[in-house]
């Protein structure tokens, strides 16, 4: 009874079993079939079959609901689902007791499109793309051996753990740079650009590594954020990204001079084993050893040689005396057949030098009598000679024909034995 008098019912006590058995039975009778979209988070097929993944509010809402997708329903999938994607479910909403959690049972899948983030996933790796920021004539190459690291990280990651044991295993003699930052959440773009900054500024490592662990795409989102993915890409060192397991992709990792599939695979990539430097460097030792011991042999002989050399000047000074006699011998030889044979040859040289004197003068004699002929032929007297006469002018100029004359012209006729003076009475001309 209460103190006004009103009596109290008595109150029902559940046990944990009973109440979550009612709620399935409320939702089971209140949402038996039920279809609802929104896009993939955490998808996973498990080794049985079943697929679980969550379903995310697909208009901005912060809500999501864990689901489970049973092998007999997986089976019939036409697409393989992936984290971002738009999706519609069909199926029912029930209660897992062990945990206590609702969860959707999915008796259906089907395919809407890209999600969300996905969907800028794609437009902000077009646009960097369109710029060149991804080309590959940026890449850098790492450096092959290297003295230190810069981790990008968070402190409290499996990421960095990871990474240390595997450093630490395989080149512990490297400096190991931690520059802590968040990786998940909305803070994580900003810490990571701080630490980013921190890195390039200090300029104390030969190779940076921004890394974290998987998880679904908005997990890795600040790996996406375009501030980010510029200042990887204008490190002045060369940066590894180990963002994520080997499916999951960030933009980061295009940005990077290297993508490793995980943290602990970057590690790797990074830092040569640090025994198997050993071995190549006395290796190389031994190559240098029985080189340089093989050179130390050839030179040895080549002194060996040139002392033997050096041990007998006499000898050489011998050979080189024989040798001038002998050059001697034969220029006096040479010098005395020369003289011999010019000796030898003065007489008949003499006679040729007559005959060719003789023919010469020969030849002289034959073209002056040829001349002479010629000469005589040409002699004016002997044209006179034939009857023939000279005709003048009174300035004793030769008259060669009639038209020059005119009558009572005084002409002076000249033959062969004596000269008459005459005068022109008339002309008679002849045509030719």
């Amino acid at each position: 009874m209460t103190e006004n008098g009103t009596r109290l019912l008595p109150v029902r006590a559940w046990s944990v079993g009973a109440l979550l058995i009612a709620v399935a039975d409320a939702l089971a009778a209140r949402f038996a079939a039920c279809t609802v979209h929104g896009e993939l988070s955490g998808f996973t097929r498990a080794a049985s079959g079943h697929c679980y993944f969550t379903l995310k509010d697909s208009e901005g809402a912060a809500a999501a609901v864990r689901c489970a997708m049973f092998r007999r329903a997986a089976t019939l999938l036409d697409f393989a689902p992936r984290d971002g994607q738009q999706v519609e479910l069909r199926g029912r909403l029930t209660v897992y007791e062990p945990r206590g959690e609702m969860q959707f049972i999915v008796e259906s899948l089907r395919s809407l499109g890209a999600g969300s983030l996905f969907e800028q996933f794609l437009r902000l790796k077009a646009r960097f793309e369109a710029e060149g920021l991804f080309d590959a004539a940026r890449k850098r190459a790492l450096p092959r051996f290297v003295r230190s690291i810069g981790i990008v990280t968070s402190l409290d990651g499996a990421a960095l753990h990871d990474m240390l044991i595997t450093l630490a295993r395989r080149a512990p003699h490297v400096r190991v740079v931690v520059y802590p930052s968040l990786v998940q959440g909305a803070e994580a773009a900003a810490e990571l650009l701080q630490a980013l900054s921190a890195a390039a500024r200090r300029h104390e490592v030969d190779v940076l590594v921004v890394a974290r662990g998987g998880g679904a795409i908005e997990d890795l989102w600040a790996f996406n954020d375009e501030r980010v993915v510029r200042a990887v890409a204008a490190m002045p060192m060369p940066v590894v990204s180990g963002v994520g397991h080997e499916t999951d992709v960030t933009l980061c990792d295009f940005a990077a001079d290297l993508r490793a599939a995980t943290p602990t695979a970057a590690a790797e990539l990074i830092a040569p084993e640090r025994e198997a430097l050993l071995a190549a460097l006395h290796q190389s030792v031994r190559r240098l050893q029985r080189g340089v011991g093989r050179r130390l042999e050839t030179q040895d002989q080549r002194i060996d040689r040139l002392a033997l050399r050096l041990l007998r000047p006499g000898q050489a000074v011998q050979q080189a005396r024989q040798q001038l006699q002998g050059l001697s011998m034969r220029q006096r030889h040479v010098v005395r057949a020369t003289l011999e044979a010019r000796r030898l040859a003065q007489p008949q040289l003499r006679q040729r030098l007559r005959q060719a004197l003789a023919a010469r003068l020969q030849g002289q004699q034959a073209r002056v009598g040829a001349l002479a002929g010629r000469l005589a032929a040409l002699d004016p007297s002997r044209v006179l000679a034939r009857g023939y006469a000279f005709v003048f002018d009174e300035h004793r100029r030769a008259v060669v024909s009639a038209r020059a004359l005119v009558a009572g012209q005084a002409l002076a006729l000249q033959w062969s034995d004596g000269q008459a003076a005459v005068r022109v009475q008339g002309i008679v001309a002849v045509e030719p």
